[in-house]
């Protein structure tokens, strides 16, 4: 995750790009991005945001 943003507004901003436009799951970003899912979610749910897997994105 190195070369994702710090700031976790500008991470939740980059993911949810990244799942509209690109990839149909969370589970195919970090498949693809080689990110650790759980430290992802981790660092979203720090400002309040949870993975929707239906309608694939972070709230």
């Amino acid at each position: 995750m190195a070369y994702l943003p710090k700031d976790p507004n500008m991470l939740l901003s980059v993911i949810n790009t990244a799942l509209r436009d690109r990839f149909p799951s969370l589970e195919a970003l970090c498949d693809d991005y080689d990110i650790d899912r759980e430290e992802l979610e981790q660092k979203l749910a720090a400002i309040n945001c949870r993975y929707d897997e239906k309608q694939n994105r972070f709230f």
